[in-house]
């Protein structure tokens, strides 16, 4: 099997989730800046087989869109440059964000520890990557 790896973009950070081997579960796994992304996600695929890129959006269900849309398809579109033989999925990410602050309170994370940089955006990749995994079925593809 192969995993999964999944991305919540912003414009300083982008927030990094991976799957188990066996695509099950989501896990945050970092940050990087954009500048960093491409050698990030080259280690992580040379690293563990990887079965496909999940990338979260704004508005993707209510067909909406927000002032990152266009920075999130141009991101998209960089990732399936790069990395040709492994397809892009998009998933809703609407709610994620608020989501990774309330799970990071309800696990009982330390306020100090959820100010950290970087940890909501992990966590948020986490949801946006479980997102994906829900929206298959738990099957592998």
């Amino acid at each position: 099997m192969a995993r999964f790896i999944a991305f919540d973009y912003g414009s300083r950070r982008i927030g990094i989730a991976v799957t188990d081997s066996g695509a099950l579960i989501a896990s945050p796994e970092g940050t990087c800046s954009p500048a960093e992304i491409r050698e990030v996600v080259q280690n992580l695929v040379s690293a563990e087989p990887c079965a496909g890129l999940v990338l979260g959006i704004p508005g993707l269900i209510s067909g909406t869109s927000a002032h990152s849309t266009q920075d999130i398809r141009g991101f998209a579109a960089r990732l399936e440059k790069w990395f040709p033989g492994l397809p892009v999925h998009l998933v809703d990410e609407d709610y994620t964000s608020r989501e990774a602050g309330l799970a990071m309170v309800q696990s009982g994370m330390r306020k100090s520890k959820r100010r950290e940089k970087g940890q909501l955006d992990k966590v948020a990749a986490a949801l946006i990557l479980q997102r994906f995994l829900d929206s298959r079925g738990g099957l592998p593809l």
